[in-house]
């Protein structure tokens, strides 16, 4: 059960076709089985497209926004949907292969990475799978821009709770944490950044000019 989701802000912002690739992969991916915010989406589209026809030109003041906002959330519960696609055959379209048969390179300690940037050409953010193996922890990180992360597999935590498969995540400059897997399959992720990460232990630290 998914429990962290993305900001109505960001969900307005994929409706509206707003967000780079790599965005609004993650922001697919956890739409595909959250059905709250796929609810939300709809509706966003649904309003999106009378307001369209109605006023091709209308700017949304925040007035008009903490109204749109408020219709959403005033909506029904969505009626269970049809199973989605498997994700697998999502990010086997992608990566080619499975997640677990990749051709993981290990970073530091417990921790192994696939950078997939090239894979989206033109945008600016890094595009990087992360998998932390079961009891493993991270190093102790924050970050030098916006990560965005969505679980693919497994789950982790840290100081700011629990995050199971298809959880989504936005960390700044503002979070440091130390991300420890929990449960008995590896931690699989996929990351988002507008700048690199920058390690904070009291020798980890000593790496960050070789990741920037």
């Amino acid at each position: 059960m998914t429990r962290h989701h993305p900001e109505s802000l960001s969900l307005m912002d994929y409706s509206a076709g707003n967000l780079s690739e790599p965005y609004a992969l993650c922001i697919r991916l956890h739409l595909d089985e959250c059905s709250l915010c796929r609810s939300r989406v709809d509706s966003l589209d649904s309003l999106g497209a009378v307001m369209m026809e109605q006023q091709p030109k209308v700017s949304v003041s925040e007035s008009m926004f903490d109204s749109i906002l408020a219709k959403i959330d005033s909506l029904p519960s969505p009626q269970p949907a049809a199973k989605p696609v498997p994700r697998a055959s999502v990010l086997q379209k992608l990566l080619g292969d499975d997640i677990n048969n990749l051709p993981w390179k290990r970073q530091l300690g417990d921790v192994s990475v696939l950078d997939i940037t090239e894979k989206f050409p033109g945008q600016n953010e890094q595009v990087v799978l992360q998998k932390l193996v079961s009891g493993g922890k991270a190093p102790a990180h924050t970050h030098r821009g916006t990560e965005t992360t969505i679980v693919l597999q497994g789950a982790f935590t840290d100081q700011n709770g629990v995050f199971n498969q298809w959880d989504f995540v936005v960390l700044t400059d503002q979070d440091e944490h130390k991300p420890v897997a929990v449960g008995c399959e590896d931690c699989i992720t996929l990351s988002v950044l507008s700048a690199p990460v920058k390690l904070t232990g009291t020798f980890t630290r000593m790496l960050n000019p070789f990741i920037s």
